[in-house]
């Protein structure tokens, strides 16, 4: 580990601690087969080798309610489009660390053996999400069967062609099936300045062909984010919202009476400690097929090469949603 609190993943004076799910994101016979895997004392030993990667963070824990959840809640997106009813599904995950989103999504969405889960993270990581996913807990040794790790450096794109070219989602003449990317799964991946731009350019690089083909439904891109600093994470989502539309989820849900509450922010009634939650659901913006990614990742944030033009540009759809009370 020579050299190692220099990288990304320690950051300087990092003092974490493992989090462990509140009641109300828990799901029990998930967290009953997966506890050893993501407990307090797994995350301990992974923060210590694999720093902020090791520690489940909160983010987490909403998406996984998001995945799974009580049959009274109604969302608004929904994670899994109806008319992907019966097609083949691949969920992609970014920055999965421990990998229990992942998880999660192999034990909780109904997979087949024609869908897929990938999750990616750093090289190093990679071995932290094998552990945790490719060792079954008992009686589930059909998830293994449905879940690949593979390394995906953010801003690489040798990494996201390779796994392009992996699932056949690339022509070629060998004749076998391919599969397109339904779903892109990130879940706290806007925090470190520095990563915002090559984090946009691999959404860009998995949502562009050769990874997709116009012709064919676009991936949903499905963000848990939790805010921490307005003025560090803006920059993201005002160059996301050029390339992406994008909208927050919301839910209602049937009470003992049998009455629907009134729709409201998924993640508003889960904070418990002043920062804002969310998750937002994105579709690539079809114009932006014929847009040229800048090269310098200070251009892409900046909005160079949105809406076709080379000027510096902002996208407003996230200050918007803050200031008509969905932050609230």
């Amino acid at each position: 580990m020579a050299g190692v609190h220099n990288h990304v993943n320690f950051p300087e004076q990092l003092t974490i601690s493992p989090l462990l799910p509140r009641d109300t994101y828990s799901s029990c016979g998930f967290w009953e087969k997966q506890q050893l895997a993501f407990d307090a004392e797994a995350q301990r030993e992974g923060i210590e080798t694999y720093g902020i990667a090791g520690r489940v963070w909160k983010s987490a824990y909403i998406m996984a309610s998001y995945i799974e959840h009580p049959s009274t809640w109604e969302f608004d997106p929904s994670l899994i489009d109806k008319h992907l009813s019966g097609h083949k599904r691949i969920f992609l995950e970014l920055g999965s660390g421990t990998g229990i989103v992942a998880a999660k999504i192999a034990q909780a969405t109904a997979l087949s053996g024609r869908d897929l889960v990938i999750a990616t993270d750093l090289p190093e990581v990679c071995p932290l999400l094998e552990k945790n996913l490719l060792v079954a807990p008992k009686g589930d040794s059909a998830n293994t069967q449905v879940t690949l790790v593979r390394p995906l450096s953010w801003g690489s794109y040798d990494h996201a062609i390779n796994i392009v070219r992996e699932l056949k989602l690339v022509d070629d003449s060998s004749g076998h099936e391919h599969g397109c990317i339904t779903h892109i799964i990130c879940s706290d991946v806007v925090y470190f300045p520095e990563l915002l731009a090559p984090l946009l350019r691999t959404l860009l690089h998995l949502t562009s062909p050769p990874s997709i083909s116009i012709f064919e439904s676009q991936p949903r891109v499905i963000i848990s984010y939790k805010i921490r600093s307005l003025s560090k994470e803006t920059p993201f989502w005002s160059a996301f919202g050029l390339w992406f539309s994008f909208e927050p989820v919301v839910v209602r849900k049937i009470d003992a009476n049998n009455s629907l509450s009134e729709w409201q922010r998924f993640g508003s009634d889960m904070e418990g400690d002043g920062d804002l939650a969310f998750i937002f659901v994105a579709r690539r913006r079809l114009e932006s097929f014929n847009w040229t990614i800048p090269l310098e990742n200070i251009d892409l944030l900046g909005g160079v090469g949105a809406r076709g033009t080379c000027g510096k540009k902002s996208d407003e759809t996230f200050e918007t949603l803050l200031l008509m009370g969905l932050g609230q």
